[in-house]
C-alpha cells in the first residue's frame, strides 16, 4: 500500500464520522507495533494539507518488561523526530502488576485497562482534547465477533466516542484500512516496529477471531467485506450518524 492509499482512506474515515476539528491536539497511541506506526504516518501525512490545522503528540506507554530492549524506544524516538514530532515515553510496571503480582491467567483485559489509564492520563497532562488508537477494519471486525460470541450481544466499539470521566474524545482514523495493507505500507516504508515482549502475544481471543475470520474468507469469498458493510449499516449503539 503507498501513502496516497493509506491518506484516501484515513481522510474518508475522518470526513465521514468528523473525527478532527480545527485546533485539535491529538495524542496518538504509539505502541511500537505496525497499526500504531502506520497511524502515525496517516495522520502526520494529513496534518500537511488538512483544511482543520490540529496537533499531533505521539505517547508511548511501556509496560515495563525487562527484556526489552532500550534501542526499540530510541529507534521509536528517532522516527518521531523525523516527523518533527517528540515522543513522550510513559514509563510504568504494569507488566509486574499483571504477571508477576496479580498473575492474570487472562491478563489482556487488566493490562488494556491500566495501559489505557496511562496513556489518557499522560494525554491530558500534554494538553491533549482527543486520543487516537490504530484500530482498523479487520480490528472492526473481530471485536464485532467477540462481542457476539462471548457476550451475546450485537455490538463493536466505535469510530468516535467520548470519554467522561477524563474529558477526551477517541477516534480511530484506520477503520477503513485493512491489515493486509498495514502490513504492506509497514515493509514499503521499513517502519521500525518494535517485537512485542508480551508473552499472551498471539494467544489471545482476538487471535482466536482472526484465525475465523480467515478460514471464514476461505470458505466464503468476501465474507469479511459483508460484515463490515453490515457493522456499518448497523446502527450500532453509540456510533456517531455519518452525512449519507
Amino acid at each position: 500500500m503507498d501513502l496516497q492509499r493509506l491518506l484516501s482512506l484515513t481522510r474518508k474515515a475522518v470526513d465521514d464520522y468528523h473525527m478532527i476539528q480545527e485546533g485539535d491536539r491529538i495524542a496518538v497511541g504509539i505502541s511500537g507495533g505496525k497499526d500504531s506506526l502506520t497511524l502515525l504516518c496517516a495522520l502526520n501525512a494529513l496534518k500537511r494539507f488538512y483544511p482543520a490545522p490540529f496537533e499531533l503528540v505521539p505517547v508511548c506507554v511501556d509496560l515495563g518488561f525487562a527484556d526489552r530492549d532500550a534501542s526499540a524506544f530510541e529507534a521509536l524516538s528517532a522516527f518521531t523526530a523525523d516527523m518533527g514530532l517528540e515522543l513522550h515515553v510513559v514509563r510504568s510496571q504494569i507488566a509486574e502488576v499483571v504477571f508477576d503480582i496479580r498473575k492474570e491467567s487472562n491478563p489482556c483485559s487488566l493490562c488494556a485497562k491500566l495501559r489505557k489509564g496511562a496513556f489518557n492520563t499522560r494525554a491530558k497532562e500534554l494538553g491533549c482534547n482527543k486520543i487516537a488508537y490504530a484500530h482498523h477494519r479487520n480490528d472492526f471486525i473481530e471485536t464485532f465477533l467477540m462481542s457476539l460470541i462471548f457476550e451475546g450481544r450485537v455490538g463493536c466499539f466505535s469510530p468516535v466516542s467520548y470519554l467522561d470521566r477524563m474529558e477526551l474524545t477517541l477516534i480511530r482514523p484506520l477503520m477503513y484500512v485493512e491489515e493486509s495493507d498495514v502490513v504492506a505500507f509497514t515493509r514499503a516504508h521499513a517502519l521500525p516496529v518494535m517485537k512485542n515482549p508480551c508473552p499472551a502475544d498471539g494467544n489471545t481471543r482476538r487471535e482466536e477471531m482472526k484465525r475465523m475470520v480467515s478460514d471464514l474468507n476461505k470458505t466464503y469469498h468476501g465474507v469479511s467485506e459483508r460484515m463490515f458493510g453490515a457493522i456499518l449499516r448497523g446502527d450500532l449503539k453509540g456510533w456517531p450518524k455519518t452525512d449519507d
